[in-house]
């Protein structure tokens, strides 16, 4: 009897450990390699006793995959997942942020805040089909990227739980997640002398941290920068390069047909070349705080350049001011993490009607870190210069300005009319009106 109770306690036993293993914690991490990843895969296993399945998104950022699944491997994870999306990401993301021609701030192009709404859809996708019972990123409490990885989870998975380990661990500095990395023999994937924190895609590197902190100090851009040469080492020959757009999109470089990718590529070289898109900037945050970074845009900053100086041939006066502070609003709106919401839609739904007749090619000068127009052409140029030109034409009067300006200055005449009014008697008085049957009086047409 004793030993059928026993032989069914321990079959139970082993049932209830089974179904234990079965239901596991499961966690889909963002994975990129980097510092903060690398230890969230063993700190999340420690402390939630989990698989640990780490999801990266390829967005054009410089890569050894086969050596990156290495890594997962080893700081813990099951396994590593890729997602191809450089080819989404370019005409979903950067095509919409060129059309709109935004920058946040009037300065940052935005290469973090374009990718990360596609990575956590990407991201969420990976959880929902792996069965995992919640994501985590590496995303700190001070930043902007938690806002827009967790924005694009709830639009795709609004149940799923976040775990976010900035939030509520004891490690307190990047020095001390070098020291936990080393205490389990895990390989630290970086040079402790060369610390920043960085983000890399195919528009552009971020780089934040270290000696950036102080806005006093000047960046040490030898040694930090990625992408391009410092300015004062480029060519001195300068170089042209001229780019076709057709609706406001990007499709040839120097009359060579390109897809999206390589077009940036080609740009990213070119502008690479002679330290173009260097950016050091101090933005406000979301989350409130100041912060400062060095951002490397190259292929970028030629392409909205080029696409701006095509707007002012092809949009005319209205319609080009207004599409200005939509795309100051489209800057804040991505900046923010709302790319899946109806305001960014509406956004993009005004730009792609002003693009119609964003068609033509721009010629660049590029040299040491400067930009500068060496001539524009389209067919839907608004610029006439039989009207334009310092010679006059049969198309333009001198004579029309004087009524146009009495028109178009009268609400600045009547106002000073108010002034010296004032001026005159202390008080705002009525104008004398002439009154019917008064000499001056003239009748209203109708009348």
């Amino acid at each position: 009897m004793d030993a059928c109770f026993d032989a069914r306690e321990k079959l139970r036993a082993r049932e209830v450990s089974i179904q234990e293993d079965y239901m596991k914690k499961k966690i889909a991490l963002a994975y990129s390699g980097g510092l903060d990843t690398t230890v969230i895969v063993p700190w999340l296993k420690e402390n939630y006793d989990c698989e640990v399945v780490a999801v990266c998104g390829n967005v054009g950022q410089e890569c050894d995959w086969a050596s990156l699944e290495k890594r997962a491997v080893a700081s813990g994870a099951s396994k590593l997942i890729v997602k191809d999306l450089v080819e989404e990401f370019v005409e979903g993301y950067l095509w919409p942020l060129v059309k709109a021609g935004s920058a946040y701030e009037g300065r940052y192009l935005l290469g973090t805040s374009a990718a990360r709404p596609l990575l956590a859809k990407a991201l969420a996708e990976v959880a929902l089909a792996e069965g995992c019972s919640a994501i985590a990123h590496g995303c700190t409490g001070k930043g902007n990227d938690q806002v827009r990885f967790e924005l694009g989870v709830k639009a795709f998975a609004p149940e799923m739980e976040v775990i976010a380990p900035w939030r509520i661990w004891d490690i307190q500095s990047r020095e001390e997640e070098i020291e936990y990395l080393e205490k389990r023999g895990i390989p630290v994937p970086m040079k402790k002398s060369d610390s920043y924190s960085r983000d890399d895609n195919l528009w552009h590197v971020s780089h934040e941290g270290l000696d950036l902190e102080d806005p006093a100090n000047e960046p040490k851009l030898e040694g930090m920068l990625k992408m391009s040469v410092a300015p004062e080492k480029a060519p001195d020959k300068p170089e042209y390069v001229t780019i076709a757009f057709e609706k406001g999109i990007p499709v040839s470089v120097d009359g060579v047909k390109m897809g999206p990718v390589a077009l940036v590529k080609a740009l990213n070289a070119k502008g690479g070349k002679h330290g173009i898109g260097i950016l050091d900037m101090v933005e406000n945050r979301v989350v409130g705080m100041k912060s400062r970074g060095v951002y490397e845009t190259p292929g970028g900053t030629i392409i909205m350049e080029a696409h701006a100086k095509l707007e002012q041939l092809c949009l005319d006066r209205k319609t080009l001011s207004f599409k200005l502070s939509v795309g100051q609003k489209f800057a804040e709106t991505l900046y923010e993490g709302e790319w899946f919401c109806p305001l960014r839609e509406a956004l993009c739904a005004f730009v792609d009607s002003t693009q119609a007749n964003v068609s033509g090619s721009v010629t660049l000068k590029l040299w040491k870190g400067s930009l500068t127009s060496a001539g524009m052409k389209s067919p839907y140029s608004l610029y006439d210069a039989s009207i334009a030109s310092f010679t006059t034409g049969p198309l333009f009067s001198h004579k029309d300005s004087e009524g146009f300006i009495n028109l178009f200055g009268l609400p600045t005449k009547v106002r000073a009319r108010l002034q010296a009014r004032i001026k005159a008697s202390g008080a705002a008085l009525a104008p004398d009106v002439p009154r019917p049957g008064s000499s001056g009086y003239t009748a209203p047409a109708g009348d």
